[in-house]
C-alpha cells in the first residue's frame, strides 16, 4: 500500500509540468484552448492557454510551449509561452522587444529609443483625431500621396472648409490648378512679376504696372 501511493505520488510530481508541441488553437472561447503533444504519443485536450492581460496571438501549430498540469490533475492543464523557433525574430540586443509574425510582419523597439514597424499595409483608424509631435518629418513615398479631405492647413492658423496655409512652401515638379487662385501678394511667373511688370507702349515707351 505505501509502495503504490509513493509510485502514484511520482507519477503526479513528473507529469506535473513538462514541454509541449501545439497541435490545434481553439481561439473561441474568452480563455483560448490548445490540443498539445505532451508525449511522445500522447495528445492532451482542453489545455487552457495562459496569456497576460493586453496581449493575445494565435500561434501556429509546431509551437513549443509548457505545460502545467495543476494540482497533477492532466484535466486541470494550462499552457505558456507557446512559440515558433522557426519565425523567431532573432539578433536583438540585450533589452530590445519585438513583435513579429511567420509573414515578416515585426514592430522591434530597438536600442537608443528607436522603434521600427516592418508590414506591407499599414492602417491607423483614430475615431478622432491623430497627433504627431516631432522634430522632422519625412514621408519617402515611390508611387504618390494622397490625401481625402475636406479641409487641409499648411501652418498654425486655419479651418473652414479650404486650405489654410501659414507656412513657407516650395513645389518642385508641375502643378495644375482647377480654379481660381487668389493671392493678396505678388506672383512670379517665369521671372515676371504678375504685380510689377509693364508692356511696350502703342506709340513707343512702356505702360503703367498694371493697376
Amino acid at each position: 500500500m505505501h509502495e503504490r501511493l509513493l509510485r502514484a505520488l511520482r507519477t503526479s510530481i513528473y507529469t506535473l509540468i513538462g514541454r509541449a508541441v501545439l497541435h490545434v488553437v481553439d481561439s473561441a472561447p474568452g480563455c483560448q484552448t490548445l490540443q498539445v503533444q505532451v508525449l511522445a504519443d500522447e495528445t492532451q485536450d482542453g489545455v487552457e492557454h495562459v496569456e497576460p492581460y493586453g496581449f493575445t496571438s494565435n500561434p501556429l501549430p509546431g509551437a513549443e510551449g509548457v505545460v502545467l498540469n495543476v494540482g497533477g490533475r492532466r484535466g486541470s492543464a494550462v499552457g505558456f509561452n507557446f512559440g515558433n523557433r522557426s519565425f523567431r525574430a532573432v539578433g536583438l540586443k540585450s533589452g530590445e522587444v519585438c513583435i513579429y509574425t511567420d509573414e515578416g510582419d515585426k514592430i522591434t523597439l530597438m536600442r537608443g529609443r528607436h522603434m521600427r514597424v516592418k508590414t506591407l499595409h499599414l492602417e491607423i483608424d483614430a475615431d478622432e483625431d491623430a497627433t504627431i509631435t516631432t522634430k522632422k518629418y519625412t514621408v519617402n513615398a515611390s508611387e504618390g500621396v494622397a490625401y481625402n479631405t475636406p479641409s487641409y492647413q499648411l501652418g498654425s492658423e486655419g479651418g473652414g472648409c479650404a486650405a489654410q496655409m501659414n507656412a513657407d512652401l516650395a513645389i518642385k515638379g508641375n502643378t495644375t490648378q482647377d480654379g481660381t487662385i487668389t493671392s493678396t501678394g505678388d506672383q512670379v511667373a517665369a521671372g515676371v512679376s504678375t504685380a510689377h511688370h509693364t508692356h511696350p507702349g502703342d506709340s513707343g515707351g512702356t505702360t503703367g504696372e498694371p493697376q
